[in-house]
């Protein structure tokens, strides 16, 4: 059955997800060891790497942080290699922010260590719930996929 927007179903289903989510980004959160590289840190660099090329304005809003905290988390970023800056193709005057492969090693290498505990935590699960998630993936794949007000150059 498919739920239109508005409804006191899809209500319902966002009431339950935010509960949820909250709990399951608490788990996320916990998987991460303590590094130089903070959450909004992450995040920026994983929208860069799925997204490409961004505005500092666009970033900011996307991590819900301001113009001059990006700006400064930017500049961390771009001294640790992670990002380089450079000029809009289209637009000269625009600084459009990129991941560097350094910085796209590093996501993978913080993934790579967080699906290991998380694969630990899954065996604990019972074969029902572990293939309830993985009949999951592709709804939460869109979920995380689904266009935002923020998703502009």
């Amino acid at each position: 059955m498919e739920i239109s927007a508005g409804t006191t179903a899809v209500d319902g289903l966002a009431s339950e997800l935010a509960a949820d989510l909250d709990r399951v980004v608490g788990l996320y959160r916990s998987l991460s060891q303590p590094s130089a590289l903070s959450m909004t840190a992450a995040g920026t660099l994983a929208t860069l790497e799925r997204s490409g090329p961004r505005r500092l304005t666009v970033l900011a809003a996307r991590e819900g942080v301001t113009q001059p905290a990006m700006t400064q988390l930017i500049t961390r970023l771009e001294d640790a290699g992670l990002v380089r800056r450079a000029a809009d193709p289209g637009d000269g005057r625009v600084v459009l922010v990129a991941i560097t492969d350094d910085g796209r090693a590093t996501l993978a290498s913080r993934r790579a260590r967080r699906a290991e505990k998380l694969a630990a935590i899954l065996a604990q699960l019972s074969p029902d719930h572990r293939a309830a998630l993985t009949a999951a993936l592709p709804a939460l794949a869109a979920l995380g996929n689904a266009y935002r007000d923020d998703d502009i150059k």
